[in-house]
């Protein structure tokens, strides 16, 4: 199966799955639900229905392509795919504010709208609701032990997730982060639910904790490759087609992967000015020319580059290794090749 014909067959599964999840009992229509159907882009800001942009879906696709890839029934792994994007969402509305975000996807952020304390709350209910999804798998007549791992998988991945969070508030006010401080940060805050998604599916499919572990290696090596794309496209990728303008990281004094190889080479000249521009406030245009500049003559972006190639190259290659179904095989492989090669 190529991976549009998967993208047609199951993004409409998971987006009625995720709307049961999210269906407010009838004698509660309160804000309470509309803020976070506005924050999935179900409703407006006056609660009403919308049809907003609503991301890419990529982490509850992986999983019901990992769960068919291992053997199984992919309508089986509906409940962990929304379990899934229901964490992803929790932590991208705690993110906008921890970053004072404004925008999201081309509107207001929930706490833009509504305040910082509705959107903490907004958040925290979207990660309780995650893990009610997943109680769900119990319809789908998967053992008990199973669902337990399940969630035990789920609440591991939280933790992670908050931690690569902790890791990348404290490298805002450092200029001493390193590569090694970098993939520790990514590890948590991106790679570790890509890696949840695929053990998810696995686990789900057949009770062979081996070949989930290399699905969840599948899913962390294209969390790591992803997320060093993100970066190169934060500083070079073209406004008209991310939404945002060229260099944005460098503004927002990112700790990225260019910027940290850049900065731990502790007695290059070009690092040391590096250090200085980023230890400055705000950057006027001509600093962060500059600071883009020094990054290239520092082959930075080259660098960045051939390591999400490497981290693809790792992630295909524990694809490889769990024998996965040709059904899904083909279209894991080019989704792979997407989350490296995409500009936006």
């Amino acid at each position: 199966m190529k991976l549009q014909e998967a993208m047609d067959l199951y993004l409409p599964l998971i987006e009625g799955e995720l709307r049961a999840c999210m269906t407010p009992p009838a004698d509660d229509p309160s804000p309470f639900w509309g803020m976070m159907h506005y924050h999935l882009g179900w409703a407006d800001e006056q609660f009403r229905p919308s049809q907003a942009p609503v991301g890419k879906r990529l982490r509850p696709l992986i999983t019901l392509l990992t769960c068919q890839a291992a053997g199984g029934d992919p309508h089986d792994a509906l409940p962990a795919a929304a379990a899934v994007e229901l964490i992803h969402n929790f932590s991208l509305i705690h993110d906008d504010i921890q970053d004072q975000s404004d925008t999201r996807r081309g509107r207001a952020t929930v706490w833009k709208l509504w305040g910082e304390a509705q959107a903490i709350n907004a958040g925290d209910a979207m990660f309780t609701l995650a893990h009610l999804a997943l109680h769900r798998l119990s319809q789908r007549s998967l053992p008990p032990e199973r669902i337990a791992v399940a969630l035990r998988v789920l609440d591991q991945t939280s933790l992670a997730l908050c931690r690569g969070q902790h890791l990348d508030l404290d490298f805002e006010d450092r200029l001493d982060v390193d590569v090694e401080a970098y993939l520790t940060m990514i590890r948590g805050k991106t790679a570790a639910l890509l890696g949840c998604a695929c053990q998810l599916g696995a686990l789900i499919a057949w009770p062979d904790l081996s070949l989930a572990e290399h699905y969840r290696r599948l899913g962390e090596g294209l969390g790591l490759a992803f997320q060093i794309q993100d970066d190169l496209l934060g500083i070079w990728g073209q406004p008209d087609v991310t939404g945002k303008p060229v260099a944005d990281d460098i503004r927002r004094h990112k700790k990225s992967l260019p910027v940290v190889y850049v900065l731990g080479r502790h007695d290059d000249t070009k690092a040391k000015r590096l250090r200085a521009l980023y230890a400055q406030g705000a950057l006027l245009e001509e600093d962060v020319a500059e600071a883009v500049a020094i990054l290239e003559a520092s082959q930075a972006r080259p660098y960045a580059e051939a390591q999400a190639q490497h981290y693809l190259e790792t992630a295909l290659a524990e694809l490889e290794a769990a024998g996965p179904k040709p059904e899904a095989r083909q279209a894991l492989r080019e989704l792979a090749g997407f989350l490296i090669n995409r500009a936006y």
